[in-house]
């Protein structure tokens, strides 16, 4: 089997209910994502944790510094767990990640994290277009409602768009059940 990694993105406070941005269902996203950390911990796997940060205080969420932009406490991460920070969609861009993935030989990610229709769609799209082989654990990841032409869009259709796309063509994409199955 391929060298594989963890990759989790983007599980910050201002995700949660209490947050500036809150996402439907991210408590049983972040329960499952801390499922996978264990599961990779024990197996002496890689995990690396993705961060946001907006460059501008005035950011609707995740600004500079803020509680708001810290890990999420299901998900720290360990000593030994790097923490890339970016300030895009896309974790490749203008980041370490690929340096530290291709450090360790990793060929294979597995994705959990915010939000679907986001960046965990960028990182995706991104990691399959650099030649590694992705995939999306759906139940670990979580988005919220959008509005696109005065039509509200629930969360639901949303993640199922976005993990129906990126199942057709950039990732393998599966539940976290069936992901520790394997």
């Amino acid at each position: 089997m391929a060298k594989q990694a963890l990759i989790v993105v983007d599980i910050q406070n201002d995700y949660f209910p209490q947050g500036k941005w809150p996402l439907v269902g991210a408590d049983a996203a972040a329960d499952n994502a801390a499922r996978m950390i264990q599961a990779f911990r024990e197996a002496g796997d890689p995990v690396v944790h993705i961060r946001h940060e907006f460059t501008s205080d005035d950011a609707p969420f995740f600004t500079p510094g803020s509680d708001g932009a810290k890990l999420h406490s299901k998900v720290l991460n360990r000593a030994d767990e790097p923490v890339v920070l970016k300030h895009f969609v896309n974790a490749f861009r203008e980041t370490e990640l690929e340096s530290i993935l291709d450090q360790q030989g990793i060929e294979h990610l597995v994705v959990v994290g915010s939000m679907s229709h986001m960046c965990i769609d960028g990182i995706t799209r991104a990691a399959a277009d650099l030649g590694y082989t992705v995939t999306v654990v759906h139940d670990a990841c979580a988005t919220r409602d959008l509005e696109f032409n005065g039509v509200t869009v629930p969360a639901a259709h949303v993640h199922a768009a976005f993990m129906s796309a990126l199942g057709f063509a950039y990732a393998r994409v599966v539940s976290t059940d069936d992901f520790l199955a394997d």
